[in-house]
């Protein structure tokens, strides 16, 4: 380190512990007469100000979410990608000729047309790496055989009839919303996301649950595995052992006319563990609350690690 770098650390670590000592007598909660290491100060300021701020009552999907990887909670915690990526496209080649792409193609729509199942896949799949894609639906632009998954490139996109389309070959796996049903091979693979015991020891409702106007679709293309966010909340693994190395595109199959499905790639992750300010920013943010995210000035850190905590939400 040269006489400039450690000129200028000094400076940044004098000012954190003068803003750090500051704080201290503002809040009365974290001692400042001899030296805290900084997870401890900050964990217990942390824990200070969220007793104050209760959360918001959760929703049905609550009970129902299961623990999350660290890689996806990144992603899920990281700003989306800037909109207009190409991932975020309808494909006007692999689509029934039933839908209408809008001019961004991020927008799909099913005309009136009777005794047919339709379909259309993204512009572009993935292989390898987690992957987070946003799919909006209106619930009252469903009807029935309404099913959101994926799909290898050579899956059939129209059939005569109504019928689930995505989930329907051997090399397709799909979400059908109205039932709830997961249909992978032209089978029924049950309920999703599946009813387990409530931390009351109550079982909670079993399927199916209205399922909202947006959802995240997680394609984890390296473990194999398709699960869904819901409400914020993580439902598990909806299918494992997709195949691996082989490119998988976004799907969705309707049979209802006028239909409007709009997709969005949020963000995506390599196989390689999330880096470690990603992970100490994650669980900052965690604890700060979204209704307390403007408040990253006042925590007691080093302004370089505000910024970083601003800059990559």
């Amino acid at each position: 380190m040269d006489t400039h770098d450690a000129t200028e650390k000094r400076a940044l670590l004098n000012g954190y512990k003068h803003k750090r000592a500051t704080q201290g007598r503002a809040e009365g909660n974290i001692t400042t007469n001899q030296f805290i290491p900084m997870g401890l100060s900050l964990s217990t300021w942390l824990h200070s100000r969220t007793t104050k701020h209760p959360s918001s009552p959760s929703s049905l999907f609550c009970s129902l979410a299961v623990p999350t990887s660290s890689r996806l909670q990144v992603i899920l915690n990281s700003s989306p990608v800037p909109p207009g990526d190409s991932r975020s496209r309808w494909s006007s080649v692999h689509s029934s000729p039933h839908f209408v792409l809008s001019a961004s193609r991020e927008e799909a729509t099913r005309i009136p047309v009777e005794l047919s199942s339709d379909g259309v896949r993204a512009e572009k799949g993935v292989k390898d790496g987690l992957h987070v894609w946003e799919v909006t639906w209106k619930p009252d632009h469903r009807g029935s055989h309404a099913v959101l998954g994926v799909s290898r490139q050579s899956c059939p996109l129209q059939a005569s009839g109504y019928n689930v389309l995505v989930g329907a070959e051997s090399q397709s796996w799909g979400w059908e919303l109205q039932s709830n049903q997961l249909w992978h091979d032209r089978q029924s693979h049950g309920a999703y996301p599946k009813s387990q015991l409530s931390p009351t020891g109550q079982d909670v409702p079993i399927a199916p649950f209205p399922i909202p106007e947006r959802i995240l679709m997680v394609l984890d293309a390296d473990a194999g595995t398709l699960g869904f966010v819901v409400d914020g909340h993580y439902l598990g693994v909806a299918f494992k052992s997709l195949p691996r190395d082989v490119e998988l595109f976004p799907a969705v199959s309707s049979v209802r006319g006028g239909a409007c499905i709009r997709l969005r790639y949020l963000n995506g992750a390599t196989r390689d563990p999330p880096a470690l300010t990603a992970l100490c920013g994650l669980l900052i943010r965690r604890h700060l609350g979204k209704q307390r995210r403007n408040q990253v000035d006042k925590l007691p850190l080093p302004l370089a690690l505000q910024c970083f905590l601003l800059s990559s939400h």
